[in-house]
Formats: C-alpha cells, structure tokens, sequence
C-alpha cells in the first residue's frame, strides 16, 4: 500500500507539472502579445508612401554651320517665280486689250542668294565657282577654268575693276606691241560677257583726268552688262584724248584714278599702262615717281576689307620702269604682263 508520505509527494509533482506548463502558455501568449504589438505599432508608424519622377532635362543639340550652310544652298536652287497671268476682262467691251509685255525678273526680282551674301561669304564662291561660269572665254585665253584669264594673267575674284590709260603715248606704244584700242575694247566685251552673276565690275578709262563708268561696281547682270556695252560703244576712247560728260577733273593721275578704283573696294584690278605716268601734286607737275606710286598703292591696300591683287598689263614699258612695276604689283598680290603679240 502506497504511503502517506508517497502520497504527498506525488501530489507534489503533479502540482509541479501543473505550474510549469501554466507557465509556460503565460510566456507564449505574453511574447505573442508583445510581438504583435511591437508588429503593430511599427506599421502604423510607416510613413505614407511617395511616389516621385525625377525631373528629365531635353538638351537640343546646336544647328551646326554645315547645316545652315546647306539650308541656303537648297534655298539658293529653288527656282524664281514666274508670273503667266494675263490681264482679263470680266465683262464684254467693245476693244481687247493688250497682253502685258514681258517683263525682265532679273531686274524685277534679287540676282541671287548667293548675290546678297557674296561680299560677306566670297569664299564660297571661291575658284570653282568663277570657273564654272569663265573658263577659257575671257580674254587671253590659257582658263582652266579655275578663276579667270584677261591678257593672260591667271587671277581670282568677284569684285573687278579695269582701268585702260588711253593717253596718246600709250595707244602709239600699243600699236607698237602689235594692238589697238579697238581689239582691247573687244577682249573688254567678252570679258564682260562670261562674268557670272555673283561677280561685280567696273571699267576706267584715264588719261589725266577719268571717265568711269559708275561710282560703285555693279552686279553682272544681264542689264548691267548690256548698260557696260552700251557704254563702251559710245564712251569708249580711242583718240588718245578725253572730253564730253562723265569726265572727271582729276591732277594726279594714275594716282587719283587708283584712289577711285580701291574706293569701290574690289578684289582684283587689272591696269592697263606703258607705265609712264605724269601728275600734279602740291603745286608741282612732272612725272610720278614709281616710288611714290608703290607708297600709294600699299596705303590704298590698308583702306580694304581684303588684300586686292593688281594687275599691270604693259605696252613697250621702259626698262628701267619694268623692275619697279614688277616689285610694285608682286607685293600687291598681282602679276606683271608684258602684252605684244605673240608673247
């Protein structure tokens, strides 16, 4: 028979198992209440989310000069307007009237794109350009078709000036050399006749004083060259002397005629000469000096936008002039010619 005091120590362990596992749902449910509020709480505490773009920034790349460039270059090849309306009339009338004449654009409408820009942007004119529309036509023959020919002399530019000494001892030197006025005045018309649209020009004729044929170079339009063709024929000086309207009083010479042609700021001048030249300056009258005439050539340079090259076609010069003028026009960019016959 189990005891008294086995008895009680059973009911003791019993007790014991009881208060362990009491224990241990207290533990459970206590560290599941306080997981869950901790859970709970942090949750409420979470700040709303925000949803946000960063700002994207469009960078346009730069219009490139090439592209400006050819943008002109298509504007330039569209085609120019052309008016074929005719004046009609809505209602019977007892005459008909006239179809209206036609109209030159070229002198209604701009030359050109490129004429507007050309004396800002004359290197995109350039050799090729002047070759395309010169070639072997100017006078002198020899083109390549790169710039242009007169009297032989190979040069390059848009903006030209001719000056034609016509004095009674030039024309006698140049029948000499085997010319006339009269053949220098055709070369001069073909000349005019090839320049292409994006050139300008200007002609003098001098003996003391000049006579131009404007104050300012002119576009080579087809009006404009007919305008310097109809000067030629009826301005044109063969006689060795020089009277009539148009003339200009002038006491220095080669040396105002030369201030007249770098005023019209060109690029390439051509003179034609026997290289004697006779002035009065500040009282005095005699010959001109070639040394002085190379100090008023290269201050004449310094009023240019851009360097002009001269030019010096000679008729029968002096020996001793030739290596001066040979001197002045190298330094002024130019070449020297020395026009007879066969040479």
């Amino acid at each position: 028979m189990e005891t008294a005091a086995e008895r009680r120590q059973r009911v003791r362990q019993k007790w014991q198992v009881v208060v362990i596992m009491i224990a241990s749902v207290i533990l459970v449910v206590g560290g599941g209440l306080l997981i869950g509020s901790f859970i709970v709480a942090r949750y409420k505490s979470r700040p709303e989310p925000k949803f946000e773009m960063p700002p994207k920034v469009v960078k346009i790349p730069p219009q490139t000069p090439e592209h400006k460039m050819n943008l002109q270059k298509h504007e330039a090849m569209t085609p120019k307007p052309t008016f074929n309306d005719k004046l009609v009339s809505t209602r019977p009338v007892e005459f008909a009237l006239p179809d209206l004449p036609e109209v030159d654009m070229d002198q209604m409408l701009p030359l050109d794109p490129s004429e507007l820009i050309s004396d800002q942007v004359s290197s995109l004119v350039g050799s090729a350009a002047l070759g395309s529309g010169l070639g072997t036509g100017f006078a002198g023959g020899g083109g390549n078709g790169n710039g242009m020919s007169f009297f032989g002399i190979q040069t390059e530019g848009t903006r030209i000036v001719l000056l034609f000494d016509v004095a009674t001892s030039v024309i006698t030197k140049m029948t000499a050399a085997g010319m006339s006025l009269d053949e220098v005045r055709e070369q001069t018309l073909k000349l005019i006749d090839s320049l292409p649209i994006s050139a300008r020009f200007s002609l003098i004729q001098f003996t003391q004083n000049y006579k131009p044929f404007g104050d300012e170079l002119v576009a080579a339009t087809d009006g404009n060259k007919q305008a310097a063709r109809d000067w030629i024929d009826k301005e044109w000086v063969t006689a060795g002397s020089m009277s009539g309207g148009g003339v200009v009083s002038n006491s220095r010479g080669v040396a105002g005629v030369l201030e007249k042609a770098y005023g019209m700021k060109p690029d390439v001048i051509f003179l034609l000469s026997d290289g004697d030249f006779q002035w009065r300056d500040t009282g005095s009258h005699g010959d001109l000096e070639l040394d002085e005439l190379a100090d008023i050539v290269e201050e004449l340079e310094k009023t240019l936008p851009t360097k002009a090259s001269l030019n010096f076609i000679g008729f029968e010069v002096r020996d001793e002039h030739e290596k001066d003028l040979k001197r002045i026009v190298r330094k002024a960019g130019g070449s020297y010619k020395d026009a007879k016959v066969g040479k």
